[in-house]
């Protein structure tokens, strides 16, 4: 008798390339939440990353709790290693 079902490889995920998935998800959104109010999302985001106040991220959509769930470090680390294609 043999298995009719189509055989399915195991996903594997780890922890990293997750937080790397939710980071680029709040950025996207936090992108798009300013955009949606007229802002500059470039300027605002860098604005954000140099001072850390969180007063350059509108509330719209709740984009300025996102913003804090994501470590500075991490997104720096992310943004300069995307830059040099290095992920």
């Amino acid at each position: 008798m043999t298995d009719k079902r189509p055989h399915m490889k195991t996903q594997t995920y780890s922890i990293q390339d997750l937080k790397k998935h939710e980071t680029r998800e709040i950025i996207t959104t936090v992108y798009n939440a300013l955009m949606e109010n007229g802002y500059d999302p470039i300027i605002q985001l860098v604005g954000y990353i140099l001072s850390e106040d969180p007063t350059y991220i509108t509330n719209y959509k709740g984009a300025r709790s996102l913003i804090c769930r994501v470590d500075r470090y991490e997104l720096l680390e992310a943004l300069v290693k995307n830059y040099l294609g290095l992920e």
